[in-house]
Protein backbone atom coordinates (compact mmCIF):
# COMPACT_ATOMS: atom_id res chain seq x y z
CA UNK A 1 0.00 0.00 0.00
CA UNK A 2 1.17 3.54 -0.61
CA UNK A 3 2.79 4.99 2.43
CA UNK A 4 0.50 8.16 2.27
CA UNK A 5 -2.57 5.95 1.68
CA UNK A 6 -5.55 7.69 3.47
CA UNK A 7 -3.74 11.07 4.33
CA UNK A 8 -4.86 14.58 3.44
CA UNK A 9 -1.85 16.87 2.62
CA UNK A 10 -1.66 20.33 2.29
CA UNK A 11 0.72 22.36 0.51
CA UNK A 12 1.29 25.88 0.40
CA UNK A 13 3.79 27.52 -2.22
CA UNK A 14 2.82 24.28 -3.98
CA UNK A 15 4.18 25.57 -7.80
CA UNK A 16 7.64 26.69 -6.91
CA UNK A 17 10.57 23.89 -7.13
CA UNK A 18 10.41 22.59 -3.98
CA UNK A 19 6.25 23.08 -3.75
CA UNK A 20 6.34 20.67 -6.85
CA UNK A 21 8.27 18.32 -5.93
CA UNK A 22 6.40 18.04 -2.45
CA UNK A 23 3.41 17.98 -4.31
CA UNK A 24 4.25 14.89 -6.65
CA UNK A 25 6.40 13.08 -4.00
CA UNK A 26 3.00 12.76 -1.83
CA UNK A 27 0.89 11.87 -4.42
CA UNK A 28 2.98 9.57 -5.67
CA UNK A 29 2.77 7.93 -2.05
CA UNK A 30 -0.85 7.77 -2.55
CA UNK A 31 -1.39 10.90 -0.62
CA UNK A 32 -4.52 13.21 -1.33
CA UNK A 33 -2.80 16.14 -2.22
CA UNK A 34 -4.11 20.15 -1.67
CA UNK A 35 -1.87 22.71 -3.08
CA UNK A 36 -2.68 26.78 -1.94
CA UNK A 37 -0.89 29.07 -3.91
CA UNK A 38 -1.61 32.77 -5.22
CA UNK A 39 -5.18 33.06 -7.18
CA UNK A 40 -5.65 32.64 -11.20
CA UNK A 41 -3.54 29.45 -11.52
CA UNK A 42 -4.69 25.65 -12.89
CA UNK A 43 -4.61 22.86 -10.13
CA UNK A 44 -2.03 20.74 -11.27
CA UNK A 45 -3.15 16.92 -12.02
CA UNK A 46 -4.65 14.97 -9.66
CA UNK A 47 -4.58 17.50 -7.22
CA UNK A 48 -7.25 19.91 -5.54
CA UNK A 49 -5.93 23.47 -5.52
CA UNK A 50 -6.81 26.15 -3.36
CA UNK A 51 -6.53 30.24 -4.44
CA UNK A 52 -5.63 32.17 -1.70
CA UNK A 53 -2.92 35.24 -0.84
CA UNK A 54 -1.39 34.55 2.31
CA UNK A 55 -1.37 38.08 2.83
CA UNK A 56 -4.85 37.83 3.34
CA UNK A 57 -4.75 35.44 6.22
CA UNK A 58 -8.01 35.36 7.45
CA UNK A 59 -9.48 34.64 3.74
CA UNK A 60 -6.68 32.01 3.37
CA UNK A 61 -7.27 31.10 7.25
CA UNK A 62 -10.96 30.49 6.53
CA UNK A 63 -10.63 28.84 2.59
CA UNK A 64 -8.39 25.78 4.44
CA UNK A 65 -10.69 25.62 7.51
CA UNK A 66 -13.55 24.65 4.91
CA UNK A 67 -11.53 22.50 2.48
CA UNK A 68 -10.00 20.55 5.72
CA UNK A 69 -9.44 18.57 8.00
CA UNK A 70 -5.97 17.91 6.98
CA UNK A 71 -3.48 15.11 8.22
CA UNK A 72 0.03 16.46 6.87
CA UNK A 73 0.06 20.26 6.75
CA UNK A 74 3.20 22.01 5.04
CA UNK A 75 4.25 25.51 5.14
CA UNK A 76 6.43 26.08 1.96
CA UNK A 77 5.64 29.42 0.62
CA UNK A 78 7.95 32.07 0.88
CA UNK A 79 8.61 35.68 -0.99
CA UNK A 80 12.22 36.26 -2.80
CA UNK A 81 13.70 38.71 -1.89
CA UNK A 82 16.89 39.51 -1.92
CA UNK A 83 18.15 43.28 -1.28
CA UNK A 84 20.55 44.46 1.09
CA UNK A 85 19.40 46.18 4.47
CA UNK A 86 19.34 49.42 3.85
CA UNK A 87 17.49 48.76 -0.29
CA UNK A 88 14.32 46.93 1.54
CA UNK A 89 11.11 48.77 2.87
CA UNK A 90 9.51 48.51 5.77
CA UNK A 91 6.36 47.31 3.81
CA UNK A 92 8.54 44.32 2.26
CA UNK A 93 9.73 43.52 5.81
CA UNK A 94 6.28 42.96 6.82
CA UNK A 95 4.99 40.87 3.83
CA UNK A 96 7.66 38.38 4.70
CA UNK A 97 7.06 38.09 7.85
CA UNK A 98 3.33 37.60 7.40
CA UNK A 99 3.88 35.17 4.30
CA UNK A 100 6.47 33.08 6.46
CA UNK A 101 6.12 32.49 10.30
CA UNK A 102 2.43 34.59 11.00
CA UNK A 103 0.97 32.55 7.99
CA UNK A 104 2.58 29.15 9.65
CA UNK A 105 0.44 30.13 13.04
CA UNK A 106 -2.79 30.85 11.45
CA UNK A 107 -2.19 28.19 9.08
CA UNK A 108 -1.58 25.19 12.33
CA UNK A 109 -4.24 26.91 13.75
CA UNK A 110 -6.61 26.45 10.98
CA UNK A 111 -5.46 22.82 10.85
CA UNK A 112 -5.01 21.60 14.39
CA UNK A 113 -8.30 20.55 15.85
CA UNK A 114 -8.93 17.70 12.51
CA UNK A 115 -5.37 16.70 13.84
CA UNK A 116 -6.50 16.84 17.59
CA UNK A 117 -9.53 14.58 17.05
CA UNK A 118 -7.75 12.24 15.04
CA UNK A 119 -4.87 12.28 17.47
CA UNK A 120 -2.05 12.01 14.68
CA UNK A 121 -0.73 14.56 12.65
CA UNK A 122 2.12 16.20 10.85
CA UNK A 123 3.24 20.16 10.56
CA UNK A 124 6.46 20.73 8.32
CA UNK A 125 7.69 24.42 7.93
CA UNK A 126 10.25 25.25 5.01
CA UNK A 127 13.07 27.22 6.78
CA UNK A 128 16.02 28.18 5.20
CA UNK A 129 19.70 27.69 5.20
CA UNK A 130 20.44 31.85 5.65
CA UNK A 131 19.92 31.45 9.14
CA UNK A 132 23.42 30.55 9.40
CA UNK A 133 24.53 34.05 8.47
CA UNK A 134 26.61 33.02 5.72
CA UNK A 135 24.95 34.96 3.08
CA UNK A 136 24.20 38.63 3.02
CA UNK A 137 21.04 40.77 1.83
CA UNK A 138 18.84 38.22 3.00
CA UNK A 139 17.88 40.29 6.27
CA UNK A 140 14.16 39.25 6.16
CA UNK A 141 14.55 35.60 5.26
CA UNK A 142 16.52 35.46 8.07
CA UNK A 143 14.05 37.09 10.32
CA UNK A 144 11.32 35.56 9.11
CA UNK A 145 13.11 31.91 9.53
CA UNK A 146 14.24 32.69 12.96
CA UNK A 147 10.24 33.10 13.97
CA UNK A 148 9.38 29.46 12.11
CA UNK A 149 12.17 27.89 14.02
CA UNK A 150 10.90 29.38 17.50
CA UNK A 151 7.01 28.61 16.13
CA UNK A 152 8.56 24.97 15.51
CA UNK A 153 9.71 24.16 18.43
CA UNK A 154 6.29 25.86 20.61
CA UNK A 155 4.25 24.18 18.91
CA UNK A 156 6.51 20.60 19.40
CA UNK A 157 5.59 21.43 22.86
CA UNK A 158 2.15 22.14 22.86
CA UNK A 159 0.68 19.55 20.14
CA UNK A 160 2.81 16.91 20.84
CA UNK A 161 0.40 15.39 23.60
CA UNK A 162 -2.28 15.32 21.00
CA UNK A 163 0.42 12.96 18.27
CA UNK A 164 1.06 15.69 16.34
CA UNK A 165 4.62 16.29 15.71
CA UNK A 166 6.29 19.37 14.27
CA UNK A 167 9.49 20.10 12.29
CA UNK A 168 11.49 22.45 10.05
CA UNK A 169 13.30 21.69 7.13
CA UNK A 170 16.31 24.02 5.96
CA UNK A 171 17.29 23.88 2.31
CA UNK A 172 20.38 25.26 0.89
CA UNK A 173 20.83 26.08 -2.07
CA UNK A 174 18.07 24.53 -4.22
CA UNK A 175 19.00 24.12 -8.48
CA UNK A 176 15.50 25.99 -9.78
CA UNK A 177 13.92 27.57 -12.64
CA UNK A 178 13.80 30.73 -10.28
CA UNK A 179 17.20 30.77 -9.48
CA UNK A 180 18.38 30.41 -13.15
CA UNK A 181 15.66 34.06 -13.64
CA UNK A 182 17.15 35.68 -10.70
CA UNK A 183 20.89 35.05 -11.24
CA UNK A 184 21.15 34.59 -14.54
CA UNK A 185 23.87 37.08 -15.54
CA UNK A 186 25.70 35.58 -12.58
CA UNK A 187 24.67 32.22 -12.35
CA UNK A 188 27.80 30.15 -12.87
CA UNK A 189 29.79 32.51 -10.18
CA UNK A 190 27.08 31.95 -7.90
CA UNK A 191 27.01 28.31 -8.19
CA UNK A 192 31.17 28.22 -7.57
CA UNK A 193 30.02 29.86 -4.54
CA UNK A 194 27.79 27.31 -3.46
CA UNK A 195 29.67 24.17 -4.14
CA UNK A 196 32.71 26.13 -2.81
CA UNK A 197 30.79 26.55 0.75
CA UNK A 198 29.40 22.86 0.55
CA UNK A 199 30.86 19.81 2.10
CA UNK A 200 29.20 17.60 -0.88
CA UNK A 201 30.16 19.00 -4.08
CA UNK A 202 26.66 18.77 -5.72
CA UNK A 203 23.96 21.03 -6.34
CA UNK A 204 20.86 20.40 -4.18
CA UNK A 205 17.95 19.32 -6.02
CA UNK A 206 14.04 19.94 -4.68
CA UNK A 207 13.61 16.50 -4.35
CA UNK A 208 16.17 16.52 -1.35
CA UNK A 209 13.90 18.71 0.54
CA UNK A 210 10.91 16.90 -0.53
CA UNK A 211 12.68 13.31 0.33
CA UNK A 212 13.29 14.82 4.18
CA UNK A 213 9.48 15.94 4.42
CA UNK A 214 8.07 12.67 3.47
CA UNK A 215 9.98 10.24 5.99
CA UNK A 216 9.38 13.19 8.86
CA UNK A 217 5.39 12.36 7.69
CA UNK A 218 5.90 8.53 8.25
CA UNK A 219 5.35 6.60 11.39
CA UNK A 220 9.14 5.50 11.20
CA UNK A 221 9.88 9.45 12.52
CA UNK A 222 7.21 10.02 15.32
CA UNK A 223 9.86 10.53 17.51
CA UNK A 224 11.28 13.38 16.07
CA UNK A 225 9.55 16.45 16.50
CA UNK A 226 10.77 20.13 17.44
CA UNK A 227 13.73 20.25 15.00
CA UNK A 228 14.92 21.93 12.11
CA UNK A 229 16.94 19.87 9.69
CA UNK A 230 19.22 21.02 7.49
CA UNK A 231 19.21 20.04 3.79
CA UNK A 232 22.06 22.21 2.37
CA UNK A 233 24.93 19.93 1.27
CA UNK A 234 26.92 20.51 4.77
CA UNK A 235 27.51 24.68 5.40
Amino acid sequence: MPRFYGKRVLITGGTGAVGCALAAGFRAEGGAVTVLDQPGGAAPAGMTRIGADLRDLPAAEAMVTEAGPFDILIDNAAPNLNRRFEDVWVEEYEEQIKVNSYAAFRLVQACEPGMKAKGWGRVISMTSVTLNGQREAFMPDVASTGGMVSLTKALARELGEHGVAVNAIAPGAVRSKNENRVLARTLEEHQGWFLKNQCLKTRIEAEDAADLAMFLALDAARMITGQNIHVDGGW
